[in-house]
Order: structure tokens, then sequence, then C-alpha cells
């Protein structure tokens, strides 16, 4: 079963998105902040990270830089995921170390079909189910 660590700072927006990811038959694991997504990546080592870039004091290209600078973390695939869609945004994310990047509100079937490209055999067979 594939590891997802969801760092996102709005409960709400953890609980939705980890709900709507397990019943597609990921294990999901969530941090609050970066420095906790940070230590999270350390003692998890998920197969995958989807990380808020808007978090509060340290945002989340800071907190990819970090996880990326750990030799025992740089090899996590990051995927970025913030409210803001501007090019700048992206490259922001991207030049931070993040693989890819998608937009709030989350477009679960785009989101899946990323997750999917960095996990492969790894992905959930329900993880192509709509809805």
């Amino acid at each position: 079963m594939a590891l997802v660590l969801i760092v996102e700072d709005n409960p709400i927006n953890r609980d939705v998105l980890g709900r709507r990811l397990e019943r597609r038959g990921y294990a999901i694991r969530f941090a609050e902040d970066g420095p906790s997504g940070i230590a999270a990546a350390l003692e998890l080592l998920p197969d995958v990270i989807l990380m808020d870039m808007g978090l509060g004091e340290m945002d989340g290209c800071e907190a990819t830089r970090r996880i990326r600078a750990n030799p025992e973390t740089a090899a996590v695939p990051i995927i970025a995921l913030t409210a803001s869609a501007f090019e700048t945004d992206r490259v922001k994310a991207l030049a931070a170390g993040c693989i890819d990047f998608d937009t709030k509100p989350v477009d679960l079937p785009r989101l899946l079909s990323k997750m999917q490209a960095v996990l492969g055999p790894k992905t959930p067979a329900a993880a192509f189910v709509e809805g």
C-alpha cells in the first residue's frame, strides 16, 4: 500500500483529501506545518508527499528544500498543492524541488493521475475509480 504524507495546515482540507485518498486504497499520514512535515518525511519515508505551498511560518517551498537537502529524504517525490494557479508559483515550487504541481481545490482525477505517474506499480487499483 502506497503511503502518502499530506502536509496541510487547514484541518478541513487535510480531512477531505485524506478521506478521499484512503477510499482509493492509499495509507495516509498528516503533518500540519513545514517543520512537522520535514520530521514526518524523515520518520515515515512516504512514497509521495502532497505539500501545501501556503503553510504558515515555514512555507511549502522551504519545507521542500529541507526535505531535499537530507540524503535520507531527498528522493521522496513531492507534489505541490496550492490555491494559486499562477505560472510563477508553479516555477517556484518546481525550483524548490517539487516534481509536480497542482491547484486547490483539488481536482481528484487529475491529482490521482499525477500520483500514478510518480508511484507507478505502487498505485492502488482503486485510485482509478472516479469520484
